[in-house]
């Protein structure tokens, strides 16, 4: 019996490894994406205003279609719902580089957005499920290597546009190459399957009312993260008069800072539990936006978004365990969550560029700083079952049979 469960134990370690070159594969579809957005523009030939009509569709088709990824995976299975899922992702990037004006990309963007968001649900599902059989934190790391995988993909796309290539030859090659290797990728992740006496989930459903005090939390963090990615750059430039080079720096350093805490960030959540440490990054990324608010150099205003980075950077992962565990339907709390925090990625940037047009930036990263302190207000609703278990301990199966 012993050495089964050894030999148990190792398979569910193999699913860990497999799920997160899932999350890889998905990053650098991402990343292979936005390196390539002003291609795009040229190509279609849209304005810059038409341009941010469209970069609105992706999340529009991925809030809509989200809900549905909890049947799919129950019709199909686990396995075999992740692996056409991340299939149509991957190929989904070929599409815009072929829009030849803004309905053609409009569409293009929702179908990509779509493809995104279902994935998203069924590996976010399947990365929750494989950390209960292991009985410790792993979600924070597999966003870390979603950050990863959008960091390959973008200096993939990177030289790309340096050498001049064709957007839609780089991405056919891409999205081929990612293909593949999600492929080979999903062949190891945990096979859960329906039992045949359990009731199949509604094909569209609201989340639940859990799922929905989650994704506040979410949405906070997602908020902060959105609004410094592609804000801080343009608040060192105008409000502390830095160069072009110093601005531009301050969001690849952000995006560093998010994947290197969230690649460590599992060790913390099992050291001290989701809820200590949601409300200790809630005090980092407050004190961040206060010091970003409050800064009178520019090297001080750096720390803060690194410290906002710092403070943010586990939160959604935390979000969508807590999530799984708050009711009897995984797929449809993560879906609901992960709808809301696209939504607050969605209007994060135009939000903050709103604000600062009636005020200041510096009045919009005060609305940051209000929404980083809403995660310590609220981080005590990321409680889990599984938080109250010794450490080490094994989480609970469901009813449903699981094979590696």
């Amino acid at each position: 019996m012993a050495h089964e469960a050894v030999a148990e134990r190792q398979r569910w370690k193999r699913a860990r490894f497999a799920v997160a070159a899932v999350f890889c594969v998905h990053g650098a579809v991402t990343g292979s994406f936005a390196t390539r957005i002003p291609w795009i523009q040229d190509h279609a030939g849209v304005s810059a205003g038409q341009l941010g009509l469209a970069l609105a569709f992706p999340a529009i088709g991925a809030s809509l279609t989200m809900p549905l990824a909890g049947a799919v995976s129950h019709r199909f299975g686990a396995r075999n719902a992740l692996r056409g899922l991340l299939a149509l992702w991957t190929l989904a990037l070929v599409l815009p580089a072929l829009a030849p004006n803004l309905l053609a990309l409009c569409g293009a963007l929702f179908l990509y957005g779509a493809a995104a968001g279902l994935s998203d649900v069924a590996m976010n599902a399947l990365g929750v499920e494989t950390e209960n059989r292991l009985g410790r934190s792993i979600m924070s790391s597999l966003h870390g290597m979603w950050s990863v995988g959008t960091l390959i993909g973008s200096a993939g796309g990177t030289l790309a546009a340096h050498l001049g290539t064709d957007a839609r030859l780089h991405h056919a090659l891409a999205a081929a190459v990612l293909t593949v290797l999600g492929l080979i990728a999903c062949q190891g992740v945990l096979d859960l399957r329906s039992t045949p006496d359990e009731e199949a989930p509604p094909r569209f459903a609201l989340p639940p009312k859990s799922a929905v005090i989650i994704g506040a939390v979410g949405f906070c963090a997602v908020f902060a993260e959105g609004a410094s990615l592609d804000w801080s750059a343009v608040y060192l430039r105008d409000e502390l008069g830095t160069s072009a080079g110093l601005a531009a720096a301050s969001t690849t350093a952000f995006a560093l800072t998010m994947a290197v805490a969230r690649l460590v960030g599992d060790r913390v959540v099992d050291r001290f539990g989701a809820v200590r440490t949601v409300r200790w990054g809630g005090v980092l990324a407050t004190g961040g936006g206060l010091l970003v608010v409050l800064a009178p150099h520019p090297a001080l205003a750096l720390a803060g978004f690194g410290l906002i980075g710092l403070g943010v950077a586990v939160v959604v992962p935390i979000a969508f365990a807590a999530a799984a565990r708050s009711g009897p339907r995984p797929s449809q709390a993560i879906a609901g969550v992960a709808t809301i925090t696209y939504t607050s990625g969605l209007i994060a940037p135009s939000a903050i560029g709103a604000v600062a047009d009636a005020t200041s930036l510096i009045v919009s990263f005060g609305l940051v700083t209000a929404l980083a302190f809403g995660l310590i207000l609220g981080a005590g609703v990321l409680r889990s079952a599984r938080a109250e278990q010794p450490a080490g301990a094994s989480g609970d199966r469901s009813a449903s049979e699981s094979t590696v």
